[in-house]
């Protein structure tokens, strides 16, 4: 299948019943807080329905910036900012967590790929 072909077969039509407009606040330090508010077509607040709000930060690494990312259990921006240092920690272990399978998958394909000569201590 060619990439035109590939681009034809998805579909890019605008979920008009699931609109949100995007705000972004920060404390310029640590903490970054969007919080996507329910609207309509018109761009009007759809009150009917709850905002939702994503907390994120970065993390200094020697290969760099490691971004942080969790959605905020809150009702409201004061809500959120509560919620924010338990959910940052959260996403940091359930990272390092992720970090440590991949780790073990490495280890465990590596050993799965020598080959092992009988009367020889090493792999090959």
């Amino acid at each position: 299948m060619t990439m035109n072909q590939q681009n034809h077969s998805i579909d890019f039509t605008i979920d008009t019943s699931n609109l949100y407009r995007e705000e972004a606040i920060t404390d310029v330090k640590v903490a970054s807080i969007r919080r996507l508010v329910p609207i309509h077509m018109d761009g009007s607040e759809d009150t009917s329905r709850t905002p939702i709000f994503i907390g994120q930060t970065e993390l200094m690494s020697p290969e760099g910036p490691v971004p942080l990312q969790a959605r905020l259990d809150a009702a409201d921006f004061s809500e959120a900012v509560e919620a924010f240092p338990q959910a940052m920690n959260q996403a940091l272990a359930e990272m390092v967590e992720k970090i440590r399978e991949m780790q073990r998958q490495q280890s465990e394909e590596k050993t799965d790929s020598r080959i092992i000569v009988p009367g020889f201590s090493g792999g090959i």
